[in-house]
Formats: C-alpha cells, structure tokens, sequence
C-alpha cells in the first residue's frame, strides 16, 4: 500500500511524501481491515512529524503518523465479535498510521458512519469528539447547570468541547478564539461568551463580570502557561481545571501553590493517545450513547475547514502550523 513518509524520519512539511510499497497491515485477533478514505489532521502529528512528541508511543502506535479516519470495512481479524461486517462505512480512532490508504485497528475503537456524515467531515470527529468528552465528563465531571470555560474554542477540541458541554447542560460557556470570525463560529455552536485573545480583552475579567465574581465551575485549557494565572482567577470555589495540552508552553513563572488552596481548585491532567484500547473503548461507548446521535439529528456539527487530496500533505500541515484554520484539516486518500 501507500502511505505518507517523511523524508530522513523528520523534518518540516515539506518533507512529507507518499511513500510506496509500504507492508499492508494484517487484521489479526480482534483487529478490523478498514480501507481509509479520509483522515484528520492533529497537532500531535506536527510534533511526531518533527520527532519532538512529548509522551511515550505505544507500540501500536508505529512510524506512520495519524489517529483519526474513516473508510470501509475490508477485513476482520478472527476473534472480533461485534457486529461490524465487510464493506461497512465506518470510521475510529488509532494509536497511529491513519495517513495511509489501509489501518487495522481494534473494533472497540470502531463506529459504524451515520448515514447523515460524509467520510470528510466523519474524519475529522474520533480524536477531537473524544478528547473534549474525556476532559468534559469523564474527568471534568461536568453537571447540568454548571458554567465552563473552553481555551482555543475555535480548534476541532474546542469546538467538540463547547457543543457537548452544551448539550451536556452547562448554564453559561466562555470561550477564547483568535480572531472575530473565530469567535462568532463559537457562539453559533452554543458558546454564551467569546473573547478574541488578541484584542487585548481579558478573559478573566470577562468571567469576573458576567459571573458576578464567582468564576467557572469547569476550565477546559489547551494553551498551558500563559493562561494559567488568569485560570486561577477565572475559577470558583470548589471548581475543577482540566489540562488537555500546553501549546503555549508547560512551565509557569510565580506559581503560588495558595492559589489552588485558597479556592479548593481540583487541577487535572489528561491524555488521550497514550490510554489502553479498554478506556478508548469506553469513551467510543460514551460518545456514542450521548453524542452521536445529537450528530446524526444534526444538533452538534462538525465544521471542516478545509479539504485537500492527500498529496497535497505538506500544504495541509502548513495550514494547520499557521493557525489561521478554524475547524478541521482533512485529507481525502485515493487508492491510486
């Protein structure tokens, strides 16, 4: 088969290539053949590509970058028991090596593809819809009536995030996006409150006023360290914080551990790549009892920001890199 390569193992976008004659993978145990016909885009895939990614691969995972896709079922490995059958439209998530024209992944990490998505916009769904219902519920343990506030709302994370927060009842949700545009697509997707970060409006100031002092129940953060003492301020009594990445870097200056006591804040880490297929297959079973179907009936949608033909890689790790993109990178595979 064909998948993307990067030349010499690392380098910039321009060093991504489709390399061919690469091995097809074997559906053995309860693994599932899927003929990819999209995949998504993620920051973790610039940082692999670059060879600085932060945490441990799993074995699994492997050399070819990407974790989210969609396709068809072609094969299923002998002790699969679900209900998946050859030439199913489907689409999942991966530990790794869905930039290729074939993955074989574990069926509790498998979704069967409504009939109301495209393969483009199914794509982009898996990691980002995963990641925001992990740090939302399952360790945000967010409750009806309680408010939020979601960093990089305009970000498939965020974006994800905001409408299952939404539908998950929160009362009031603040985001923060990068420009105007960014921000109005947050509030069409059920944000109450958007800050554009780089009009110099402080989001914390924002939730001061408009929670009468009180602050968040719940803070959603991708950024990391420059936002987190404006975090602190932004948080009740007895709130919770859940760290999902730190694109702005990991280290924070003048950190005062009182500020976590002086509110009771519960500060959380989380990741997603590195659990066990056992906890993705849990949260594929959560995902699809409480949000798939507000997918199909169309409540939550997912926005795709732009599609290229995968080779056209390099200029769809580009666009990602550059930030302008609100929504999700996608890349269509052809069996060519």
């Amino acid at each position: 088969m064909k998948a993307v390569g990067v030349k010499n193992g690392k380098g910039n976008a321009d060093a991504l290539f489709i390399e061919d004659g690469v091995p097809d993978p074997v559906p053995t145990s309860n693994r599932i053949l899927v003929r990819i016909k999209a995949f998504g885009l993620n920051r973790m895939d610039i940082m692999q590509r670059e060879d600085r990614y932060p945490y441990p691969l799993l074995p699994e995972s492997g050399k070819i970058m990407g974790v989210e896709f969609s396709g068809i079922v072609e094969n299923k490995g002998p002790d699969c028991s679900g209900d998946f059958q050859v030439g199913d439209k489907v689409f999942g998530l991966a530990y790794g090596g869905a930039y290729a024209q074939k993955i074989a992944v574990s069926e509790k990490m498998l979704m069967h593809l409504p009939s109301t998505l495209s393969f483009e916009e199914a794509a982009g769904i898996p990691e980002t819809s995963f990641t925001a219902i992990q740090a939302v519920h399952l360790v945000g343990n967010l409750q009806p009536g309680q408010s939020v506030l979601i960093h990089a709302g305009a970000s498939g994370v965020g974006q994800s995030a905001i409408q299952i927060a939404k539908v998950g009842g929160a009362s009031t949700i603040f985001t923060t996006a990068g420009s105007d545009e960014k921000c109005d697509l947050c509030r069409s997707l059920g944000a109450d409150f958007a800050v554009n970060y780089r009009s110099g409006e402080d989001f914390s100031e924002v939730v001061k006023r408009e929670t009468n002092g009180r602050g968040v129940d719940l803070i959603v953060d991708l950024v990391g360290r420059d936002y987190f003492h404006r975090n602190m301020s932004s948080a009740a009594m007895d709130s919770r914080m859940v760290l999902v990445a730190a694109l702005s870097g990991s280290k924070v200056d003048d950190f005062d551990l009182r500020a976590l006591l002086n509110k009771r804040i519960w500060l959380m880490a989380t990741t997603l790549r590195t659990r066990a297929a056992d906890y993705q297959g849990q949260l594929r079973d959560l995902f699809s009892e409480k949000i798939l179907p507000h997918i199909k009936s169309g409540e939550v949608k997912t926005t795709v920001d732009k599609v290229f033909p995968w080779t056209q890689v390099s200029d769809a790790h580009k666009r990602l890199e550059s930030n302008v993109n609100a929504g999700k990178i996608i890349c269509l595979v052809n069996d060519d």
